[in-house]
């Protein structure tokens, strides 16, 4: 079992849209350019919405190779699907052999996002292009930061965040109640920050847990800058909190996909490991 590590976020299009290519499909095809003699299923760690972008994410595969071959060295195996996939916007950046019981996303010891915020952006032109709809652009100049704190404060630990979490078809099967361990709010820079001029201030808000529920970073998110922007009170953001109701967040204040990042999948370094011996180099080609 071959476990990889990949630049840009992990969607496998729906089958009612034809026509269409995901991520997910992209890495399989490249997989199966490798002659495998099991079937191809590719398993990641963690599934992006529409709209939201990844600087890391992970995933495994089974891969066995015709006559006994012995499996392709992670050097090797990375070289082979980045030139498999091409001129896709997606790259493989590590790869690990490791063992059997091995799962990308049940093994996943944390996962980090990233929320990008500009201010004082009152219309989309005033972006650098590096940055357009690769964050959220405020029209406000500034937010109460020390506000965004206490209410950041609230967020952290073991809560029920029933009242964080979007209406989907896993919502009756999903446990609300998660540890969130990381909730800060740092100031960031623009994509092109050495070569663009314009004085637009950025932040970054970052989350870190083992797991979210669907849409709970960006309703955390969302509630923070509110915070931030007057509109909710630290006392307001934990009254939601406390609620444990999804009906109970206020309308139209979680935040919009594109300002967010997987930021990267954490593993424990043991879980990495395979047990055996390597086997010996092998050219992808032989």
């Amino acid at each position: 079992m071959a476990g990889v590590v990949v630049e840009r976020g992990v969607v496998k299009v729906p089958p009612q849209q034809l026509g269409q290519s995901g991520v997910q499909e992209h890495l399989e095809e490249a997989i199966k350019r490798l002659k495998p003699v099991n079937p191809v299923s590719l398993s990641v760690s963690s599934r992006t919405d529409a709209g939201v972008h990844a600087l890391s994410n992970s995933a495994h595969f089974d891969l066995q190779r015709k006559n006994d071959k012995p499996p392709f060295t992670a050097d090797v195996l990375v070289e082979a699907l980045n030139f498999n996939l091409k001129e896709q916007q997606i790259r493989v950046t590590h790869a690990y052999r490791v063992p059997d019981d091995f799962h990308a996303r049940y093994r996943a010891q944390s996962r980090t996002y990233v929320y990008r915020v500009a201010l004082g952006v009152t219309h989309h032109t005033l972006l650098p292009l590096t940055d357009w709809n690769l964050c959220w652009g405020l029209r406000n100049t500034e937010l109460d930061i020390d506000a965004m704190h206490e209410a950041a404060a609230l967020l952290v630990g073991t809560h029920d965040f029933s009242s964080f979490r979007a209406v989907n078809s896993d919502l009756p099967f999903k446990n609300p109640v998660k540890t969130v361990d990381v909730v800060t709010i740092q100031p960031g820079s623009s994509f092109a920050h050495s070569h663009f001029h314009r004085r637009l201030q950025f932040w970054e808000l970052t989350f870190k847990s083992q797991s979210f529920l669907y849409k709970q970073v960006r309703r955390m998110t969302g509630v923070l800058v509110a915070a931030g922007q007057g509109r909710l009170s630290v006392s307001q953001v934990k009254q939601i909190l406390d609620a444990r109701d999804t009906l109970a967040f206020p309308h139209d204040v979680a935040a919009p996909a594109y300002g967010l990042f997987l930021k990267s999948v954490d593993y424990k370094e043991s879980d990495l490991l395979f047990s055996q011996k390597p086997d010996a180099t092998e050219d992808p080609k032989t």
